[in-house]
């Protein structure tokens, strides 16, 4: 089934590939303008406005907590009837180590809060904290599609994975254009189109 979108698509495949096509050029536009300076790491109001910078062109749902049940594959995100409470529980971890950041960004990606665009959002939300907190980001090029797709599903039970992935590839050249631009290219990769796309329930 097709989301229904601004760009008056109805094919599947072709809405993904206009999604990706605009919303990477407007990831891109974050790190350049200096958006994301401005916004507070690690909050879910920063979370909404990249959201909604991402995908504001694409869905009139951009920025917005969504209102029904979703899943992915067998996984059921939180629903919707709980979200609000989960978010500001989430709200309220601490980031101030790279456990905590790590154990925060698993938190939301399990509370899902969008109804699509939740990995794109919350891996630049999650390279924010880092660089905030800790003076560094993620080169996403260091990290193996099927790896980090198994260890985020794995994660709710246990984060050992995902941790070790993300430590791994942490770098300190936290401003560099060019590693900001290869991960935002590199991590579309972990969206995993050809398995399993977020459903309504």
């Amino acid at each position: 089934m097709t989301l229904e979108n601004k760009l008056g698509l109805t094919n599947f495949a072709e809405l993904a590939r206009e999604e990706e096509k605009l919303s990477k050029k407007k990831a891109l536009a974050l790190f350049e303008n200096g958006i994301l300076d401005q916004l507070e790491a690690g909050t879910f109001p920063a979370l909404k406005e990249i959201h909604k910078y991402l995908f504001d062109e694409i869905y009139d749902f951009a920025g917005e907590i969504r209102s029904v049940n979703i899943a992915k594959g067998n996984f059921r995100f939180v629903p919707f009837m709980y979200l609000s409470a989960a978010l500001e529980s989430i709200e309220k971890m601490p980031q101030t180590t790279f456990d905590e950041i790590v154990e925060k960004y698993v938190e939301m990606n399990v509370a899902h809060p969008f109804r699509e665009g939740n990995g794109r959002s919350t891996r630049i939300w999650l390279d924010h904290m880092f660089k905030k907190e800790l003076q560094k980001v993620v080169d996403w090029t260091q990290i193996n599609k099927e790896d980090y797709l198994l260890a985020m599903e794995r994660s709710p039970i246990k984060d050992i994975e995902i941790k070790h992935l993300l430590k791994s590839a942490l770098i300190e050249d936290t401003n560099n254009r060019e590693v900001y631009k290869k991960g935002i290219n590199h991590s579309y990769y972990y969206e995993g189109y050809a398995t399993f796309k977020t459903k309504e329930l």
